[in-house]
């Protein structure tokens, strides 16, 4: 009888940053401007590498997939944050609040898989950069992006299946910005054990080895860099790989900061909504930016592109 009295949640409260008052308005400008800028820079990206035949190269492949996922995590949450920053919170299906936490987790997970794979790459060309051809090849990119997604759709399925097990009582708010794990397994009224178990195997799988790979690498390329004689030769070295390096650390830096915070006190939610914002939002806006500013190639090609436009644009 307490099972049938329990009543199910259908309808997602997100109450989001509650704290604007009048600054809601400025807030939505500066997201809109950072989504729009988002989007153009990594579609730049995207472009540049595809029309330039000088950047057809794996590094530069995995850059766009990079770029693309950077576009699709934008994507999960900006338009629905724009919506109740303007309206100071907003309401949303079960459904969609679980459709976005999908695809927030696909998009999360297979931007760790692919800098640990571009890890990867740097590791070849820097330590074993006469083998790097045969080892890191069109097929090699092919299977690595494949085998990415294969392992992210198996795994989300599973994630998926547990979540139709659950049942969702009220309350039906949820303080955050976006549908997250933690404040959906505060709304369910199951036993979420299965659902957390697999959560850890999911993070350790999906963020904690590719941590260990990233590390482990990135020792190796420092120990070969420290060996190269002339200081030009290992600037020029690093110089290659600083640019992945640097995003590593933003990505990564914000995504464990989140999660070292203790829970259920005001000032460590707001902190981590501040945190969650710039790994969701911010970084997404970095990374073409962090590419583009520190990568010769990519502007030289970019200034080629812009050259022949001009050129035909004056032709015309």
């Amino acid at each position: 009888m307490e099972h049938h009295n329990i009543s199910k949640v259908t309808e997602i409260v997100l109450l989001g940053f509650m704290d604007l008052h009048r600054l809601n308005y400025l807030f939505f400008l500066l997201l809109m401007i950072i989504y729009c800028v988002t989007v153009c820079g990594n579609l730049l990206i995207i472009l540049v590498v595809s029309y330039s035949r000088s950047l057809h190269s794996p590094m530069y492949f995995f850059l766009t997939q990079l770029s693309l996922s950077d576009i699709l995590l934008s994507t999960t949450i900006v338009p629905n944050m724009l919506h109740f920053v303007l309206y100071e919170g907003t309401s949303m299906s079960l459904i969609s609040c679980l459709t976005q936490f999908y695809c927030f987790v696909a998009t999360e997970s297979i931007e760790c898989l692919l800098l640990t794979v571009m890890s990867y790459d740097r590791y070849q060309a820097i330590c074993n950069p006469l083998r790097y051809t045969t080892v890191i090849d069109q097929r090699f990119c092919i299977k690595a992006i494949v085998l990415c997604w294969l392992v992210i759709f198996i795994m989300e399925l599973m994630t998926v299946l547990t979540m139709e097990q659950l049942d969702f009582c009220g309350p039906n708010m949820i303080d955050h910005f976006f549908c997250d794990l933690e404040p959906l397994l505060g709304l369910s009224c199951s036993d979420t054990f299965i659902m957390k178990l697999e959560t850890l195997l999911f993070v350790i799988f999906i963020a904690i080895c590719p941590v260990i790979v990233i590390i482990v690498s990135y020792m190796y390329i420092i120990f070969t860099i420290l060996k190269i004689p002339s200081v030009t030769g290992r600037q020029k070295t690093f110089s290659t790989c600083s640019a992945h390096l640097t995003v590593v650390s933003l990505y990564y830096g914000s995504l464990i900061t989140i999660y070292v915070f203790p829970r259920q006190q005001n000032d460590m939610n707001n902190a981590k909504k501040i945190l969650s914002l710039f790994y969701n939002v911010v970084t997404p806006l970095l990374n073409p930016m962090i590419y583009s500013l520190r990568n010769k190639d990519i502007k030289q090609a970019l200034e080629r592109i812009l050259q022949q436009m001009s050129n035909k644009f004056h032709m015309c």
